[in-house]
């Protein structure tokens, strides 16, 4: 058993994928390709309306939880990576701790009895993906659990914590318990922007600018850093521009300088840090072999941190995003495909 490295904490989902050929399911919801939303009350009846009239597949899900199963995929260390969320009790939340010890993640979850385990609709067309989620109980984690000395354990055992910016709408005071105590012991805390209504409605984004600054790698894609860019009234479409702005940005003392990774599809990942930007290429792949990008920022990050935690240059971090990414989205949904043969 490997020492732990690496704790994630984020709203765990089981994501209800469907493949559609027409764009009727979308278009009824309003809902749009390469775009991520919380289920309104409109939304209630998709879930039973997929499950009703088409072929679906339950994978396990939720941002982080997805990063951290890749990454202990990568890593192939049993116990180098835990996760922390709230669940229900019931066969979704079982299923989902089976399937993330099953891929070598130790699963912490807190329990909430009284309501039912978050869900997420993943609709897919022409391999790019909408989601529409119901957090349910992942909506109900409370700190008083992560307080817990049992629990409280895990985050003084563990080296680098990750959390995807979705976990703002949920539970701020546990987002700055975990990077505050990262901070103070010189460990490395990140960050993901996840999605353009983090940045849109104000108490999230206040969320993200308190935690901002104890960030030391923050992580999104150009749709979000350019949300990010408007919030701030930055008169720039630039993605290096916009990468560079945020690394510049004031971090908390005794943190050293912030890199900020910016995923863009096919097109090249920005990273910058210390005042330059340098693009890494991803691995081509032919449309034939695409099938499904639910996952593939998720993958990029998992992949990039397995290799972060190994001491490796910010070179191979990228390298091992782009390989893991590239194998996910040639998979349906954010499954692991065999054992990895990454070599950068």
């Amino acid at each position: 058993m490997a020492p732990l490295e690496l704790l994630g904490m984020g709203n765990p989902l089981l994501d209800i994928s469907v493949v559609v050929k027409e764009d009727a399911l979308l278009d009824k919801d309003d809902l749009k390709l390469n775009n991520a939303i919380l289920a309104e009350e409109k939304h209630a009846p998709l879930y039973e309306e997929m499950t009703a009239n088409h072929e679906v597949e339950y994978i396990a899900g939720g941002a982080t939880q997805n990063s951290i199963r890749v990454a202990q995929w990568m890593l192939q260390k049993e116990g180098a990576t835990a996760y922390m969320g709230c669940v229900g009790e019931d066969k979704f939340s079982t299923q989902m701790r089976a399937s993330c010890e099953a891929d070598g993640v130790k699963t912490n979850y807190m329990v909430d009895a009284s309501t039912p385990t978050g869900t997420c609709a993943v609709i897919v067309k022409d391999g790019e993906r909408s989601l529409c989620a119901a957090l349910n109980a992942a909506n109900n984690y409370k700190v008083s659990h992560l307080d817990e000395p049992s629990n409280f354990a895990l985050v003084e055992q563990a080296k680098f914590y990750y959390m995807a910016g979705f976990f703002m709408t949920v539970s701020p005071e546990s987002i700055m318990r975990v990077a505050k105590h990262a901070c103070e012991n010189k460990k490395t805390f990140m960050m993901n922007l996840s999605a353009p209504f983090l940045m849109q409605v104000p108490p999230f984004l206040a969320t993200l600018m308190e935690a901002l600054p104890y960030v030391d790698i923050l992580f999104g894609n150009e749709s979000e850093a350019l949300t990010f860019a408007e919030s701030q009234q930055w008169d720039t479409k630039d993605i290096k521009e916009i990468a560079l702005k945020i690394s510049a940005m004031p971090v908390a003392e005794g943190k050293p300088s912030r890199t900020v990774v910016i995923t863009q599809g096919c097109d090249p990942t920005v990273v910058a840090r210390d005042g330059s930007a340098t693009e890494y290429a991803v691995i081509p792949l032919a449309k034939e072999d695409l099938v499904d990008t639910n996952g593939a920022g998720d993958a990029f990050v998992g992949g990039f941190i397995s290799q972060l935690v190994q001491g490796s240059d910010v070179a191979k971090c990228c390298a091992a995003g782009n390989y893991a990414a590239n194998k996910i989205i040639q998979e349906s949904g954010c499954k692991c495909p065999g054992k990895p043969d990454f070599a950068a």
